[in-house]
């Protein structure tokens, strides 16, 4: 994966901001720089938190909260669980629905292109819960 790109966290979360509001504005209400996280609003009142972290290069986590609404949760991480180790997209994987349900999950060739992946995601599961 693109590792250079995802060393300038700031930069990345902007992109990904813009994306989120101009692709997406039938789900996406805002996008909130926070001071660790972008947080993207959806319009059924759940978020989406982005994270990347600032020491380890491309290490993600997309986390969409719907505890809230249907005590669910989703999150698309690379989160290298050992127990996870035989899964084919190791260490990139999927929490769906719950922490305990995961599934394979292949990023995108960037960042933005797994946002897009993860919104097209969303967008399906709000239209058809």
């Amino acid at each position: 994966m693109m590792s250079n790109a995802c060393r300038d966290v700031d930069r990345l979360y902007l992109q990904l901001a813009r994306i989120a509001e101009r692709e997406f504005p039938d789900i996406v209400e805002h996008a909130e720089m926070r001071k660790d996280r972008l947080r993207l609003y959806i319009i059924d009142g759940s978020f989406i938190d982005v994270w990347f972290s600032r020491r380890i290069p491309c290490k993600y986590a997309f986390h969409w909260e719907r505890r809230h609404i249907d005590n669910t949760v989703y999150r698309w991480d690379n989160a290298a669980h050992r127990r996870l180790n035989r899964l084919e997209t190791f260490p990139n994987h999927f929490h769906e629905g719950s922490q305990h349900n995961i599934r394979p999950f292949k990023a995108g060739e960037t960042m933005r292109d797994t946002l897009r992946t993860i919104l097209k995601y969303v967008r399906q599961r709000i239209r058809n819960p």
